[in-house]
């Protein structure tokens, strides 16, 4: 099913890149499969290793799938899973409830979208696909009719955990939530003290959230299955960045 009338023009084989919503179970095998590849394979997780060579829970069946392909070579090449409030309801929660209690936003959950498993493939990072999948994602907030959109953004504890301290303390100065959007992590990443110089290195999706004005909404969460600390973000579509509102809801039109 085509979600926008949307492509980019790519510098890679001048190639052209298309965005879709995944309408088969094929497609999803092929989202999956690019996932995998990105967040098992290329990190290392051999506690998530299969023989599928599948990344997939049981959030994928109730969630759409934005699709960046590659036209020429059809290749998928990047992904965004979102979930609309009416399939959260048939779940049973959002997939960010696994990690964080967020009970504070009981009031909002109708008007919510959530966001996640955001994956590129590693050949096609010069910002064409995320721009899309931004894109995509204004659509589907737009044809949903949700204000909010949230989603786990995960920071790798590869380190030790240094960055995702020092990156916390960083944010917690000018981008933390109002309290009445504050969650509760279930698993806390225990917030050491401020490491004197360690300057913290924000992950590209973190950033982008940031720049279109996301907030981050308490302390993170651990993920021991990803070895990462996961931040709580959310961006209300009022507080959308005009710069960045004028970009993707314009290239949010329904076909």
């Amino acid at each position: 099913m085509r979600l926008l009338n949307a492509s980019a023009d790519t510098n890679l084989a001048s190639s052209k890149l298309t965005l879709s919503l995944a309408s088969t179970q094929k497609e999803v095998r092929e989202v999956q499969r690019l996932r995998y590849k990105v967040f098992i394979e290329s990190m290392g997780l051999s506690s998530l290793k299969n023989e599928e060579r599948l990344d997939k829970d049981e959030f994928d069946a109730y969630c759409d799938h934005l699709i960046v392909r590659d036209s020429e070579t059809l290749k998928v090449v990047g992904t965004y899973r979102v979930m609309s409030p009416q399939a959260a309801r048939k779940m049973g929660q959002f997939y960010s409830e696994q990690e964080f209690d967020l009970s504070r936003l009981n009031n909002l959950r109708n008007s919510i979208a959530e966001a996640g498993r955001a994956c590129i493939h590693p050949d096609y990072r010069s910002g064409a696909v995320i721009m899309l999948l931004w894109a995509g994602l204004a659509a589907f907030m737009k044809k949903e009719k949700c204000e909010y959109l949230i989603g786990c953004a995960s920071v790798s504890l590869a380190d030790g955990g240094h960055n995702a301290a020092a990156l916390y303390h960083s944010l917690a100065e000018n981008n933390l939530a109002p309290a009445e959007y504050r969650v509760t992590p279930h698993l806390p990443f225990p917030i050491a003290e401020r490491e004197a110089g360690h300057v913290a290195v924000v992950p590209p999706l973190i950033k982008g959230y940031l720049r279109s004005g996301a907030w981050v909404c308490g302390n993170p969460a651990w993920d021991p299955d990803f070895h990462s600390a996961d931040l709580f973000m959310m961006l209300p579509l009022a507080k959308l960045d005009s710069r960045y509102a004028r970009h993707y809801l314009k290239e949010a039109q329904p076909a």
